[in-house]
């Protein structure tokens, strides 16, 4: 991956999150996704947050719309590295987000670990 391809993948993400267009929002993601996250234990009422599968993430996403209607991320910065990049963008409440995505060989992330400011 190179920057380019980073800033890339992180403004067409944070645009199809802002649209809130489900359809646009998933397309980022492997059919395997794993994806770990205090926001998603909470919706989801799960201690591990951990949410695994498209079909799984796509209704996880869905309760996070419906949970947020006001939902809206600015990106921040991103940095990358080899088949990885970060994420880190303010959301509608001020809370600073970092993402850690894992890139699959087809270029769609299999791997998220997401953090939140305290």
């Amino acid at each position: 991956m190179t920057k380019d391809e980073a800033w890339n993948l992180a403004n067409h993400w944070v645009a199809a999150w802002n649209s809130h267009n489900l359809d646009s929002i998933i397309t980022h993601y492997d059919d395997a996704i794993e994806l770990t996250s205090p926001v998603a234990a909470q919706l989801l009422g799960m201690s591990d947050g951990r949410v695994v599968g498209k079909a799984n993430l796509r209704a996880y996403f869905q309760r996070g719309l419906e949970a947020y209607p006001d939902l809206h991320f600015r990106l921040e910065d991103v940095l990358w590295g080899i088949n990885t990049v970060l994420l880190y963008y303010t959301n509608q409440k001020g809370t600073r987000t970092a993402e850690f995505m894992e890139l699959s060989a087809t270029g769609k992330v299999a791997r998220v670990v997401a953090n939140y400011s305290a």
